[in-house]
Formats: structure tokens, sequence, C-alpha cells
């Protein structure tokens, strides 16, 4: 190993154990691979995500972009929400009204999207349901989608005062709709019957 890997790698190993990092900390990190940074720490995500959980993701994007287009811009993961100098997130989807648009730039998105959208896996599940739960309310995004994929269930989080509360938990083929984005429009049985099923091989 090169001394000039060997430093490289010694000052990976020390931004990861310490705290109080900020965003050119986290974006200057090229190990290959990817972070958040939650309170100044960077939190190590998942391996690479199942192909049901990006199937679902694509087909969440599409009735989206396809209703919502003209009032909104659907970004998908990996994409950088930057809420703070030290809170970086990277959201499955993420929704914002291009009125807003001065919240975008060549880094990312600064400052709170519209709508966030996170698709569960059992390695996300806590992250998810809690971490991001408080960090999305905190940071005042007025609106939290949860997608389980398994069950096919959306829960739907929205922004009172500085606190989430579950507006619904939608299924089959009861209809998505929204308060504050109201071209919101489908139901996730239309979501899951795009996709296949799918068997568990092994080499």
């Amino acid at each position: 190993m090169s001394d000039k890997h060997s430093r490289k790698e010694n000052q990976f190993n020390h931004l990861v154990k310490e705290g109080g990092l900020t965003y050119e900390d986290y974006a200057s990190l090229d190990d290959g691979n990817s972070y958040e940074l939650a309170g100044g720490q960077l939190e190590l995500m998942s391996p690479a995500p199942s192909v049901i959980h990006q199937l679902v993701s694509f087909e969440i994007q599409k009735v989206l972009s396809r209703s919502c287009e003209s009032d909104y811009i659907v970004l998908y993961a990996p994409v950088d929400v930057i809420l703070s100098t030290t809170e970086v997130r990277q959201p499955d989807l993420v929704l914002i009204n291009r009125k807003r648009l001065d919240i975008l730039s060549k880094r990312g998105v600064e400052g709170a999207p519209d709508l966030v959208v996170e698709i569960l896996s059992p390695s996300t599940l806590r992250r998810d349901k809690i971490e991001k739960l408080k960090s999305y309310a905190f940071f005042q995004i007025h609106e939290y989608w949860i997608v389980d994929p398994e069950n096919g269930i959306l829960e739907q989080y929205t922004l009172h005062e500085d606190r989430y509360e579950l507006v619904d938990i939608y299924q089959r083929e009861e209809p998505i709709t929204s308060t504050s984005i109201p071209c919101v429009s489908f139901t996730m049985a239309a979501i899951m019957r795009n996709i296949p099923h799918l068997t568990d091989k092994r080499l």
C-alpha cells in the first residue's frame, strides 16, 4: 500500500469515527461507499437496494411524474438533500414545487423539499421509521411517505408544528391523495400490479 493511499485511508477512518462533520467533509469522501450525514455523524447506508425496492420506486416515480410534472419536479436516489451543514439525507424520492426551484443547486437539494418518500427494507426500517421521521420533521419537510413494498402499504405523515402526524395508511385500491399536493392520485394496488413476482435465486 502506498503512503498516499495509507494516509487517505487513515483520514477516512478518522472521519467515520469522528462527530461534528460538515457537508464539506461528507462531500470529500470517495471510498466507494454511500453515506448520509446525520447530526454531523456519518451513517453508512445499506448495500444496493433490492430489485423490488427499485421497481416500487420507479413505479411511484412514474405515477407522480404523470400527474404532477406540470407543477413539480421528481428526483430519485441518489440525490443529496442538504438540510443543514451537518444533515445530508438521500431519500428514495423527492418532490419539489416548480415555484421553489431556488432550493436546487449543482450540489443537490438545499433546503426542505415538499415531499420525501422512503421505501422500507429490513435494514432501513429503524432509520426510516424513527430517525428520519424525526429529522424530516425537525427540518420542516411538510409531507413524508413511508412505503412498505412487502405489504403494499403507504403511510402518509404531514407536519403539524414541529412533529409529524400519521394522516392515513393506504393499501390495495384506496385512493392516495394529499391536501398539500393536489396532483397526487394513485393506489398501491396499481403500483404493486406492475411489480413482477421474483424468486430468491442463489448461485
